[in-house]
């Protein structure tokens, strides 16, 4: 794969929703989303593909089979696809590669098969899932749990962003039908095996010869919306002894989720909060925050979080003030498919194999097809921020591994 291809698509893409930090805004059915999808469908119809949209905001462009080809009826899922992709979306000023390169990979992979004379005997398809990251509407990979049935319909129409606009809203203003998103078992069915490229979110490559891993598994991770209630007053004149401030139970519990995880062995993170009435000079009447929580499997997710539950409400206790816990998203641990996992790695001359404390779309279909994911060395180990990176090189050498994956599959 020549680098230069790569740079020159790259390109195309790499300016839309950038900010002035460096990172970037890319929030679900905004403007820059629309600009996007744009995108997407006008890659699909430069390379003749079939462009689709689905139910629940999900782009797929397919590389249909030959009519002429004949594909072995004893084969596992002899008439299923072959799907790649992954998302557009980011958090508030994350970096560039998270999610797009395995969407620019997709069509880079495509173009190799063609000049390889390769003829694909059952469909490729690139995918762009919407809302992977939740960073506008709070749920992660939100299109591909309403694909799979794993969300309620009524609550993710319900479900608001930062300025309380619905995510039905937000649909209706892109032009979409929120009243038709839901479960699409039919074409979860027609999918014989995804397959995720992404940037390696960490730098265990960093070093190593190898530019491309395999994935493991997938940590159990969630997210927990955690309220801290007291009594607003006034920050000059109210006594110490007569405060009910909650945002010292806050403050303990910051330090309680650090200490939880480190101790078990795992991670926790608070990083999102809001006060109100978020004034300088007044004691907060309530405090919201967002503990993100993963582990290497679910029994020592239960012991952090269990850990730190108890301790935060033996703390309000003594503060005076309330504090209510509830999940917003909840992931077991994820076994990428074993097969398929070793059949790749193989394929790739022994790719070194890692698990990920990441979320991604990959896990979420991984209960209903068989899945895998690529991974490209990172070597700044930055994720979620502007100082995120990869060569062009390692990016190239990622779209020539997905396309051998690719062939091996479908061709």
């Amino acid at each position: 794969m020549d680098t230069g291809e790569f740079r020159r698509l790259w390109n195309e893409i790499e300016p839309i929703g950038r900010a002035d930090s460096g990172g970037y805004l890319r929030f679900s059915w905004t403007e820059t989303d629309l600009e996007l999808r744009q995108w997407f469908h006008a890659q699909a119809k430069r390379r003749g593909l079939r462009y689709e949209e689905d139910r629940n905001g999900n782009l797929y462009a397919w590389w249909d089979a030959a009519k002429e080809q004949v594909i072995d009826p004893d084969a596992p899922h002899p008439d299923g696809a072959v799907l790649t992709g992954s998302h557009f979306d980011a958090v508030p000023h994350g970096g560039a590669y998270d999610g797009p390169l395995g969407i620019v990979s997709g069509f880079l992979a495509i173009d190799a098969l063609r000049a390889a004379g390769a003829e694909p005997k059952r469909p490729i398809g690139i995918a762009a899932f919407t809302e992977e990251e939740g960073g506008r509407f709070g749920v992660p990979c939100l299109g591909s749990r309403l694909m799979t049935g794993a969300i309620d319909p009524e609550r993710a129409r319900a479900l608001t962003d930062p300025d309380g606009i619905t995510l039905a809203e937000a649909m209706n203003a892109a032009g979409a039908e929120p009243d038709l998103i839901g479960p699409d078992p039919e074409r979860l069915r027609r999918i014989a095996a995804f397959i995720e490229l992404h940037i390696e979110q960490g730098r265990a490559l960093d070093g190593g010869e190898a530019p491309v891993a395999v994935a493991s598994a997938i940590w159990p991770h969630g997210r927990w919306r955690v309220t801290f209630t007291g009594v607003a007053d006034h920050a000059g004149t109210t006594r110490l002894p007569d405060r009910r401030d909650p945002m010292l139970t806050f403050a303990f519990a910051v330090l309680a989720a650090r200490k939880e995880a480190r101790l078990a062995g795992g991670v926790a993170t608070v990083g999102r909060v809001e006060a109100e009435p978020n004034a300088t000079n007044a004691i907060a009447s309530t405090v919201t925050a967002w503990l993100d929580v993963r582990a290497p499997d679910d029994a020592v997710l239960s012991e952090i979080l269990s850990g730190f539950e108890s301790k935060v409400t033996e703390r309000a206790g003594r503060d005076g003030t309330e504090v209510a816990m509830s999940a917003e998203s909840e992931s077991p641990i994820v076994e990428f498919d074993a097969a398929l996992r070793e059949r790749i790695a193989e394929l790739l001359g022994g790719a070194p194999v890692l698990p990920t404390a990441a979320g991604h779309d990959a896990g979420v279909l991984s209960a209903h097809v068989p899945t895998a994911m690529l991974f490209v060395r990172n070597p700044s180990g930055v994720s979620h921020a502007p100082g995120e990176a990869a060569s062009d090189e390692d990016c190239a050498a990622g779209v020539a591994a997905l396309a051998a994956v690719l062939r091996d599959l479908a061709c």
